[in-house]
């Protein structure tokens, strides 16, 4: 089998116009993928977690661009990765600038990945916190904010920030913020007995392009101290969606407006200046393979999406909005044509080709 089970939705502003299941939600006992399936939507998380900021920022309970320090201590003397010494030992220098809420929706604040940054990895060494905890945030910046756009843990501070600001857990603040209103019933971080049994079994491809199964949680799983804002979502096609027609509908849900029109102009519009998103590297080939999703061309980055500023080569418009999760799961919003798209699956490395060949048929079927 080239690929696991997947779903497929695309829509509009007035609702859904394709909802497709195809192929195995667990190969091992032939259960066959439903519409209604729940995937651990990874990164998709990320997108979500950022409105719920915006909509605090709204409030005046966050704020965009005052130090996040006020909120969260814990960022308030951050060190910046200088290099290594001859010993190899990391080099690091005080962060002069203070991280903001801005950059940490942008990914502009310095933090990274350690399966996709060779030098993180590296500086973290032994004194890395597992999977799921808290110290697994404590890590070092890769440059100093504002200068650079890399994909990291930001978002996962961001949400650290929402819980605090809210006085609720993350999962409790997205429901009463975004989730709810939304009538997102099936995104969730602790998914019920009965959502569980919905769920799509994750694979990874190995060097033989067998898929086995891979027992993992992107959000760290029972035990992990802290919901994920960065990646601890599931969810399913039509719930994602709700959440993109809100989107395509600027704001504004059953006739009323949800996100005001200055957090709608910032969620569509590039936040990073002359700084490229997009392109990422990757030291952990079992997890993700290097990715460029418009190789060559000048993407920016909004408050939660990348944003490709020409038209892309399956069609999709100038200035759309999109992201993924690690599993190969994929999004985008057409904003000039009016529409978006899903697909979800459940597959690692991200990056897969035969994924990506999947998801790219997809949008040339939506964009035609």
């Amino acid at each position: 089998m080239a690929l696991p089970g997947i779903v497929t939705l695309s829509g509009n502003a007035g609702g859904i116009s394709t909802l497709e299941a195809t192929g195995l939600r667990t190969i091992e006992t032939d259960t066959a993928m439903t519409p209604d399936a729940l995937f651990q939507i990874a990164s998709m998380t990320k997108a979500i977690t950022s409105v719920a900021a915006l909509r605090l920022v709204e409030q005046g309970k966050l704020s965009l661009h005052d130090p996040i320090r006020d909120v969260l201590p814990e960022l308030a003397e951050l060190r910046v990765l200088t290099g290594f010494g001859a010993d190899g030992k990391p080099a690091y220098a005080p962060a002069s600038t203070p991280v903001t809420l801005a950059h940490l929706l942008t990914h502009t604040a310095g933090f990274g990945y350690e399966f996709m940054s060779a030098e993180l990895n590296a500086a973290l060494g032994e004194d890395r916190g597992a999977p799921g905890t808290l110290a697994s945030l404590n890590t070092p910046l890769l440059f100093e904010p504002g200068t650079r756009w890399e994909y990291g843990i930001n978002t996962d501070w961001a949400g650290r920030a929402v819980e605090v600001a809210s006085g609720k857990t993350l999962g409790a603040a997205i429901e009463e913020l975004v989730t709810g209103p939304l009538g997102m019933a099936d995104t969730t971080f602790h998914p019920t007995d009965a959502q569980r049994a919905r769920g799509a079994s994750l694979y990874v491809r190995n060097e033989e392009g067998a898929l086995t199964p891979m027992p993992l949680d992107f959000g760290g799983g029972k035990n992990a101290e802290f919901e994920a804002g960065g990646a601890g979502l599931w969810s399913s096609a039509e719930d994602y969606f709700r959440f993109l027609q809100l989107i395509l509908n600027n704001g504004v849900h059953k006739g009323a407006r949800l996100l005001s029109e200055e957090t709608m102009r910032l969620l569509t519009t590039n936040q990073i200046g002359n700084l490229r998103a997009g392109a990422m590297g990757s030291i952990m080939p079992m997890m993700a393979l290097p990715y460029d999703p418009f190789p060559g061309m000048d993407c920016g980055w909004s408050m939660a999406f990348l944003i490709n500023k020409d038209t892309g080569p399956y069609g999709r418009s100038a200035g759309s909005l999109a992201w993924a999760g690690i599993a190969n799961c994929h999004y985008f919003i057409d904003l000039a044509r009016g529409r978006a798209g899903v697909m979800l699956m459940q597959l690692l490395p991200f990056g897969d080709p035969e994924a990506l060949e999947a998801f790219r048929a997809f949008e040339g079927r939506v964009s035609a």
